[in-house]
């Protein structure tokens, strides 16, 4: 093994990967959705934007379709990947793939029994789980309101 490649092993995070598709869903008004986490999974009550895991062979996008629907009873029509980002939470070292999702069919429907709100920077709720407060930002840069 090279010593390149051992700095970029040691480099890496010891913990599994897990990967991520997030929906930044924005209306024409620049308002976004934020969705609680619901009751019983880490950090519940904290707010987000939706999404859900991978599951194996699926692409981003194909996740990011199938957890809109499963959550939100939605069906994405367009959205173009955005931003990665990547978190330590205690109970996972995620990969977070965040999609702007400018176009949907369906009606907003918290199937998870979870609440959502729509907001624009500065956001109203709270509290926001970590990784939810960089992607507010950049939002607030795109729109001018940073």
């Amino acid at each position: 093994m090279s010593e390149a490649s051992q700095v970029t092993d040691a480099a890496a995070p010891v913990r599994k990967v897990t990967e991520v598709a997030v929906g930044v869903l924005v209306r024409p008004d620049g308002r976004f959705l934020l969705a609680q986490r619901p009751a019983g999974k880490p950090y519940e009550g904290y707010w987000e934007f939706p999404g859900g895991k991978l599951e194996p062979g699926e692409s981003v996008e194909e996740a990011l379709a199938r957890e809109l629907h499963e959550e939100l009873g939605i069906e994405v029509g367009a959205s173009v990947r955005w931003h990665v980002l990547e978190h330590d939470y205690p109970h996972a070292y995620v990969r977070l793939h965040f999609c702007k999702v400018t176009a949907w069919t369906g009606e907003l429907v918290g199937r998870e029994g979870q609440a959502f709100s729509w907001q624009s920077a500065p956001v109203d709720v709270g509290p926001l789980l970590p990784a939810t407060i960089p992607v507010v930002d950049w939002l607030a840069a795109e729109s001018g309101s940073a």
